[in-house]
């Protein structure tokens, strides 16, 4: 459940505290009566316990952030859809803030798939569809990505479709100023040191409309990060967990690389003709002879090697089993095919499964000691390059 909550730059006639207003409203009748109808000898307006992750939570007592019912929204991505690593960045974001506020997050319910990286859930693509029922269609469970109950072991969660989050709604009315704060480039320390923030039942954040990750602006000092890049990949759904455990079982000892190529690979035409590329060396280092080239010293002839890859050219990597025994997620599809809804699902099953590997090759570093295909940066420069297909040796 969004709280509604108006854009700068989209002015509308009614005010975002009268819709809010309304909104909550609603949900407290709609509390009250399921309270009403299910209770039986007790105050129904007595202010209800409930159990969540095997936890008890006391609406009086527990404070609450929310950032939003959708991933990097509102901003310029509500109508679009990034990919799954940039919605992981934000939603790292996100859970660090609840962390240093010690509050609980609410998360949304769904993450919404983008197209690009996607071929095996089915989109809707009719234009006689709501935009919520598009949604619906282009999206998946949030709780079909991630073990909730995991991560709350180290921030605590509720989905923004979950009881609690209703029962949160309903108390913020009764509390009047104390129950919710809307809040806009705040820092987190105002928001954990200010009475005005801090004794308030929920704060409700309008994040960086660029992007929620935008948010945390020091991820650069690596002292400054609570949760690294790790974290959610580790957090996978237990049946993704299940299924990755039993594929690494069937691989025995085994190493792993991940080749990223596909879209991002893209190029285009300077003034001159000439294509242009942000990564200059990247198609290069992920060809097959260039791969045997950069990987002679680390893993030895006759490992079995499993290949995550966005690569969508049949046997393109089929060189590589001149000197390696070559394992994809398609071989284990006995196991995948039960489980997989979508390539989010497939691709954090996969991710278990490289850093699950004895030597883990990477497509790009992220930290100084990763092995990696290139020495491309990650990060998008913003200057387009010749491609260069050459190397010296190989």
């Amino acid at each position: 459940m969004a709280i509604p909550k108006l854009s700068r730059t989209k002015p509308k006639s009614r005010s975002p505290i009268w819709v809010l207003t309304i909104t909550i409203s609603a949900i407290a009748l709609l509390y009250l009566f399921s309270s009403l109808m299910s209770t039986t000898g007790s105050n129904p307006l007595q202010t209800p316990i409930l159990q969540f992750n095997n936890r008890v939570y006391h609406s009086d007592s527990d404070k609450f952030l929310y950032w939003g019912n959708r991933i990097d929204c509102p901003g310029k991505h509500c109508e679009s859809c990034e990919g799954l690593g940039h919605q992981e960045s934000s939603l790292r974001c996100a859970l660090e803030e609840a962390i240093v506020l010690k509050r609980t997050f609410v998360m949304p319910s769904r993450m919404c798939i983008n197209p690009i990286h996607n071929n095996k859930g089915i989109l809707h693509h009719s234009d006689n569809v709501t935009s919520e029922e598009r949604w619906a269609a282009s999206s998946c469970a949030m709780d079909s990505l991630y073990d909730l109950d995991l991560i709350s072991n180290k921030v605590p969660v509720i989905l923004d479709n979950s009881k609690k989050w209703f029962q949160v709604m309903s108390t913020s009315m009764k509390l009047g100023s104390r129950g919710v704060a809307h809040v806009e480039g705040v820092s987190r320390a105002d928001l954990k040191e200010k009475s005005q923030y801090s004794k308030i039942l929920l704060i409700n954040r309008t994040a960086n409309h660029l992007s929620w990750f935008m948010e945390c602006k020091d991820r650069n000092n690596r002292s400054a990060v609570l949760l690294p890049h790790s974290y959610l990949p580790s957090m996978a759904a237990k049946k993704l967990r299940d299924a990755a455990e039993k594929i690494m079982s069937l691989l025995g000892d085994y190493d792993a690389i991940h080749v990223r190529r596909g879209d991002i690979l893209q190029t285009r035409k300077d003034r001159f003709g000439v294509d242009r590329t942000l990564h200059p060396h990247l198609d290069r280092d992920t060809r097959p002879q260039f791969i045997l080239c950069r990987i002679a010293d680390w893993v030895p002839p006759g490992r079995t090697i499993f290949i995550a890859s966005n690569e969508r050219t049949p046997n393109f990597f089929s060189p590589l089993s001149v000197r390696y025994k070559l394992a994809y997620s398609s071989n284990y599809s006995r196991i995948l095919d039960p489980v997989v809804e979508n390539n989010y699902q497939l691709f954090m099953i996969e991710r278990l499964i490289l850093a699950g590997a004895k030597t883990y090759i990477k497509t790009y570093k992220e930290t100084d000691t990763d092995l990696s295909l290139t020495d491309d940066p990650k990060k998008n420069t913003k200057i387009w390059q010749e491609p260069v297909y050459t190397k010296e040796g190989c």
